[in-house]
């Protein structure tokens, strides 16, 4: 594989819903892979600072259209965004502190702000789930003509057959989009 110069400069990180909803396993949104994924999107917070952007996925305050069945589905996520449920987890480099933070009611965290941060730049993304956010910001990205970068290994979906469908789904999208590994990345400390 070639390995992909990854620097502040050329990419920007899109950490995309490392909250507890997704990371406690009495949650109904568990995410399997959650725990191991964390010291790796960590490495990229850190390797990546300051270009880097949060995002959290919220229930909106009345769902509407489809919505509606989803959370009929899922009622317990019906809380206030500062609900604790949809808090970051604890533990990201102090750069964490600083960097913006996507709040959505969507999948896709794609848009406005999300681009702005991004600029020219390449989007790197890693997070939960592979199979839901990650695909949805990364194909709403592509759309939108940016280069994107899926970190296989610092993403988690609800389990190990959905993940590496969507990787593959996303593989599709070549060379909108590129599903990449940490190992193949070279950020500046890695050299």
């Amino acid at each position: 594989m070639t390995r992909v110069p990854v620097t502040p400069d050329t990419h920007h990180l899109a950490v995309i819903d490392m909250q507890v909803v997704f990371a406690d396993p009495a949650s109904g949104w568990a995410t399997p892979g959650f725990a191991e994924i964390l010291p790796r999107v960590r490495e990229l917070v850190a390797a990546l600072a300051p270009q880097v952007t949060f995002t959290r996925f919220v229930a909106p305050a009345a769902p509407e259209g489809a919505w509606r069945q989803y959370y009929a589905e899922w009622p317990f996520a019906l809380q206030p965004p500062d609900a604790p449920l949809y808090d970051l987890v604890p533990g990201f480099p102090p750069a964490a502190a600083v960097a913006p933070t996507v709040t959505a009611t969507t999948f896709s965290k794609w848009g406005p702000d999300l681009a702005a941060a991004v600029g020219s730049r390449t989007l790197l993304l890693a997070g939960v789930s592979t199979d839901c956010c990650v695909l949805s910001t990364a194909l709403a990205a592509a759309d939108a003509g940016v280069p994107v970068q899926v970190v296989a290994d610092a993403c988690a979906g609800v389990d190990a057959a959905s993940h590496a469908a969507a990787l593959h789904v996303m593989g599709l999208y070549a060379p909108l989009v590129e599903v990449v590994d940490t190992a193949v990345l070279v950020t500046g400390a890695a050299g």
